[in-house]
């Protein structure tokens, strides 16, 4: 079995050079943002953290391929870092503390690409969350200093807190009312947003989330930290993994009434 625990600790120092890019210029009053053609905002401070992880790659890992939100794919061959410098950068962008940076190395296999190292760095939050394959998941301020996660135990949906990011997705792929179905089911709903509800699917603080549509770098490193910390990570069509465009997590118990809901079709 391979060792990706050298690939962990690499991607520990990927996001903490991101960190204290990001860091720099969260909240700056002279911060440059741009529109992207898909009219999602970019600032100056993803495409410098994206700059710094692929410039410490091509000096560490120089045979293997990158993949980012900014600036695409870069190299070939069986593994492949992807990455997302700033998920939540519209928080980012208006001074609120929940975004981070996702890094994930996948390796090709059955199925096509799978991840098997996650991190996700929240530096505003003073927050850090990853998993390797088959080693578990943890949280912490570093590979010496954390705690394994585990998700909960759940498993009424009376019970359940359910998160999601919000409501405009839904409705625009005719699953409105089936999302409206599972709120009024659950015992709890919160719109947190970005990477933060699947981690705290992967700490059992939440049972369940999903969103309607997501990019690869939205959900790599994710996947995996909800997967080693017990939870079940698929596409809303139920294909394990992240590469359906869309995501549901959970803690395993309740992830087919879940899909169940969000695929009716009204």
């Amino acid at each position: 079995m391979p060792d990706y625990l050298d690939d962990l600790r690499l991607a520990h120092v990927l996001a903490d050079a991101a960190d204290a890019a990001t860091m720099d210029r969260f909240k700056a009053l002279d911060l440059k943002v741009e529109t992207k053609p898909d009219m999602t905002p970019v600032s100056e401070a993803d495409k410098a953290a994206e700059e710094l992880i692929r410039g410490h790659l091509a000096r560490a890992r120089p045979r293997d391929a990158v993949l980012g939100e900014e600036y695409g794919v870069e190299g070939t061959g069986p593994r492949r870092w992807v990455v997302d410098p700033i998920d939540g950068t519209k928080n980012y962008v208006r001074g609120v503390p929940v975004w981070a940076t996702l890094i994930a190395l996948m390796e090709a296999g059955e199925g096509g690409y799978q991840p098997v190292v996650g991190l996700v760095s929240a530096p505003a939050l003073g927050r850090r969350w990853w998993a390797v394959k088959d080693h578990g998941a943890f949280t912490g301020r570093s590979l010496t200093s954390a705690s394994r996660l585990q998700v909960s135990q759940v498993s009424a949906l009376s019970d359940a807190s359910f998160a999601y990011s919000s409501l405009s997705g839904w409705e625009e792929q005719g699953r409105l009312d089936g999302f409206l179905d599972l709120t009024r089911e659950v015992w709890r709903t919160r719109a947190y947003g970005d990477f933060w509800p699947y981690m705290m699917v992967a700490e059992g603080s939440v049972d369940l989330c999903a969103e309607p549509e997501l990019s690869l770098w939205d959900m790599a490193a994710n996947a995996i930290i909800v997967t080693e910390a017990g939870g079940t990570f698929t596409g809303l069509d139920g294909r394990p993994g992240p590469h359906s465009g869309n995501a549901a997590a959970s803690n395993g118990r309740l992830h087919d009434e879940l899909l169940g809901f969000l695929n009716q079709r009204y």
